[in-house]
Protein backbone atom coordinates (compact mmCIF):
# COMPACT_ATOMS: atom_id res chain seq x y z
CA UNK A 1 0.00 0.00 0.00
CA UNK A 2 1.27 3.48 -0.84
CA UNK A 3 2.15 5.84 1.98
CA UNK A 4 1.11 8.86 -0.07
CA UNK A 5 -2.20 10.39 0.88
CA UNK A 6 -4.64 11.12 -1.89
CA UNK A 7 -4.99 14.77 -2.80
CA UNK A 8 -8.57 15.77 -2.06
CA UNK A 9 -8.26 18.50 -4.68
CA UNK A 10 -7.29 16.70 -7.87
CA UNK A 11 -6.44 19.25 -10.53
CA UNK A 12 -7.32 19.01 -14.21
CA UNK A 13 -4.97 21.84 -15.20
CA UNK A 14 -2.69 21.27 -18.18
CA UNK A 15 1.06 21.07 -17.49
CA UNK A 16 1.57 24.73 -16.55
CA UNK A 17 4.49 24.18 -14.20
CA UNK A 18 4.68 23.56 -10.49
CA UNK A 19 4.95 27.23 -9.41
CA UNK A 20 1.84 28.21 -11.37
CA UNK A 21 -0.09 25.18 -10.14
CA UNK A 22 0.89 25.90 -6.52
CA UNK A 23 -0.13 29.55 -6.90
CA UNK A 24 -3.55 28.63 -8.28
CA UNK A 25 -4.10 25.90 -5.70
CA UNK A 26 -3.01 28.25 -2.92
CA UNK A 27 -5.65 30.73 -4.06
CA UNK A 28 -8.33 28.02 -4.03
CA UNK A 29 -8.41 27.14 -7.74
CA UNK A 30 -8.16 23.40 -8.34
CA UNK A 31 -10.19 22.75 -11.51
CA UNK A 32 -10.50 24.47 -14.85
CA UNK A 33 -14.13 25.30 -14.08
CA UNK A 34 -12.97 27.36 -11.09
CA UNK A 35 -11.06 29.68 -13.44
CA UNK A 36 -14.28 30.95 -15.00
CA UNK A 37 -14.69 33.15 -11.93
CA UNK A 38 -11.41 35.02 -12.39
CA UNK A 39 -9.97 37.10 -15.23
CA UNK A 40 -6.68 36.55 -17.05
CA UNK A 41 -5.31 39.78 -15.55
CA UNK A 42 -6.16 38.63 -12.04
CA UNK A 43 -4.48 35.25 -12.61
CA UNK A 44 -1.41 36.97 -14.05
CA UNK A 45 -0.92 38.68 -10.68
CA UNK A 46 -0.21 35.35 -8.96
CA UNK A 47 3.48 34.71 -8.38
CA UNK A 48 4.59 31.92 -10.72
CA UNK A 49 1.84 32.37 -13.30
CA UNK A 50 3.28 33.75 -16.50
CA UNK A 51 2.06 34.30 -20.06
CA UNK A 52 2.79 30.71 -21.11
CA UNK A 53 0.71 29.27 -18.25
CA UNK A 54 -2.15 31.64 -19.02
CA UNK A 55 -2.11 30.63 -22.68
CA UNK A 56 -2.18 26.93 -21.77
CA UNK A 57 -5.04 27.52 -19.34
CA UNK A 58 -6.95 29.60 -21.90
CA UNK A 59 -6.56 26.85 -24.51
CA UNK A 60 -7.67 24.17 -22.03
CA UNK A 61 -10.74 26.22 -21.06
CA UNK A 62 -11.66 26.81 -24.71
CA UNK A 63 -11.33 23.08 -25.42
CA UNK A 64 -14.19 22.43 -22.98
CA UNK A 65 -16.26 25.44 -24.03
CA UNK A 66 -15.33 27.72 -21.13
CA UNK A 67 -13.35 30.93 -20.67
CA UNK A 68 -11.85 33.14 -18.00
CA UNK A 69 -14.17 35.69 -16.42
CA UNK A 70 -14.48 39.02 -18.19
CA UNK A 71 -12.43 41.88 -16.85
CA UNK A 72 -14.23 43.72 -14.12
CA UNK A 73 -14.96 47.34 -14.87
CA UNK A 74 -14.67 49.68 -11.92
CA UNK A 75 -17.91 51.52 -11.23
CA UNK A 76 -17.73 55.29 -10.79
Amino acid sequence: MSTKSKNSHASDFPKIGAPATRALNGAGYFRLEHLTTISENEIAQFHGVGPAAIELLRDALQAIGLSFASERVAKK
